[in-house]
């Protein structure tokens, strides 16, 4: 086997994850989990999200619901039971949560409310006051 270390941590760990994977998808998943942007993560978590995004988009019909107007999360939503049964069957011990790790309630909280709130949320005894002129 040829490769880079990091490229055989990441088939190593690709067996482990989703042991019964059909070729067609494990490359394209490595692939994916190879990437540049992931290249930072340790490899578990770059191909976890890796087999995550790929069966999301490749076996799912959430790309479908983008397209017909549903936002992200419901879209995320409504392909959660395909992506885990899937996932399952190739042998995987993981499920996608029905909350995503990656986006906990603080940072959905600052997309959507001013920051005072967000310092309120975090720590309930701050409070942002003007400072006088």
């Amino acid at each position: 086997m040829t490769g880079t270390r990091r490229e055989k941590e990441m088939r190593k760990a690709l067996r482990t994850l989703i042991p019964r994977a059909p070729m067609a998808d494990a490359e394209p998943i490595l692939d994916l989990a190879l990437a540049g942007h992931l290249r930072h993560l340790p490899p578990s978590i770059a191909l976890w999200q890796a087999t995550t995004a790929h069966v999301r988009h490749t076996h799912t019909e959430y790309d479908a619901l983008l397209a017909e107007g549903y936002d992200q999360d419901s879209s995320r939503f409504f392909v959660l039971d395909a992506m885990n049964d899937l996932l399952q069957s190739w042998g995987c011990g993981r499920q996608v949560p029905t909350e995503d790790p990656d986006t906990d309630q603080v940072s959905r909280t600052r997309l959507r409310k001013p920051a005072e709130a967000i310092q309120q949320q975090l720590c309930p005894c701050f409070r942002i006051t003007k400072i006088p002129p």
